[in-house]
């Protein structure tokens, strides 16, 4: 769940932080596939979104936490299930500002859908508290193991 507060676009970006140029702030905005959308609101980036973001779709919402992250440029980015509660469309934009985002960054992602996942490094597998399976997409793919019977309930689910 992604924390918005009461308080414009653009208050939400830049968290409260006027140190940010409009350029740079745009910019990330940008590269997490939210300006567009952003121009769109009534207000563009001095549009209100409510408490929590209410006034803005899942995605949306995301989307503009993705852009706060940006923003700082930090080294390491933590995301838990940053694409669990999207539609379809929602999460290809998450996930394509996401990968924009990871590059050049130590992410760590939690994550049960392995569309977010499917590009990393390395990837640990857990059950019951434990890691089963270590490797990258491609080699825990050719596993017979908890990966692949992951990817087999997925595939079977769409």
């Amino acid at each position: 769940d992604n924390v918005l507060f009461d308080g414009t676009v653009l208050d939400n970006i830049t968290h409260g932080r006027s140190r940010y140029t409009v350029e740079q702030i745009e910019e990330a905005a940008k590269m997490a596939n939210a300006h567009e959308f952003i121009l769109k609101l009534d207000k563009g980036y001095s549009t209100r979104v409510g408490e929590r973001g209410v006034s803005l779709s899942g995605g949306q919402r995301q989307r503009v936490a993705i852009a706060r992250a940006l923003l700082r440029n930090p080294a390491i980015l933590l995301l838990d299930e940053a694409t669990s509660a999207l539609d379809m469309l929602s999460e290809k934009e998450v996930q394509e500002a996401l990968e924009r985002v990871m590059k050049g960054r130590t992410t760590i992602t939690v994550a049960h859908r392995l569309s977010t996942i499917r590009n990393a490094d390395r990837i640990l597998v857990f059950n019951e508290g434990k890691i089963v399976e270590a490797g990258n997409h491609r080699d825990l793919s050719a596993l017979t193991g908890t990966y692949q019977k992951m990817i087999s309930l997925q595939e079977q689910l769409r």
